[in-house]
C-alpha cells in the first residue's frame, strides 16, 4: 500500500509560480509510475503530467506543456511539479498518483493522494 501526500499549494497571482511535492512512502517509490492531476469545482479530475519509473520519460498535458516541468527524486521518495507562469484557469485541486511500472495518461492510477489547493488570482 502506497501513501501519498502532496504539499506546496497556495494563493498566487497569474504570472507566478509554485512548487508542489509529493512524498511517498509504503512501498517502492522507484517501481512506479507517478502522475499529476488536477480537478476544478464543477469539472472532471484531470491528467497533468506523469513521469516513468527512472524519470526518464515526461507527459504533458498540452494546456501545462512549456510551463509545467515534472520531476521525481528516488531517493527521497518524491515526485515534483513546478508550475510556472501560472494563469487563472490553472486553479484547481491538484492530486499526485502512483500505479505500478506503466505511465499512463488517464485516471487508471492506484494510489492517490488527498490533493494541494492551487489558486491563481488574475
Amino acid at each position: 500500500q502506497v501513501q501519498l501526500v502532496e504539499s506546496g499549494g497556495g494563493l498566487v497571482q497569474a504570472g507566478g509560480s509554485l512548487r508542489l511535492s509529493c512524498a511517498a512512502s509504503g512501498g517502492t517509490f522507484s517501481s512506479y509510475a507517478m502522475g499529476w492531476f488536477r480537478q476544478a469545482p464543477g469539472k472532471e479530475r484531470e491528467f497533468v503530467a506523469a513521469i516513468s519509473v527512472n524519470g526518464g520519460r515526461m507527459y504533458y498535458a498540452d494546456s501545462v506543456k512549456g510551463r509545467f516541468t515534472i520531476s521525481r527524486d528516488n531517493a527521497k521518495n518524491t515526485v515534483f511539479l513546478q508550475t510556472n507562469s501560472l494563469k487563472p484557469e490553472d486553479t484547481a485541486v491538484y492530486y499526485c498518483a502512483a500505479r505500478p511500472s506503466v505511465v499512463v495518461l488517464t485516471t487508471r492510477y492506484d494510489y492517490w493522494g488527498q490533493g494541494t489547493q492551487v489558486t491563481v488570482s488574475s
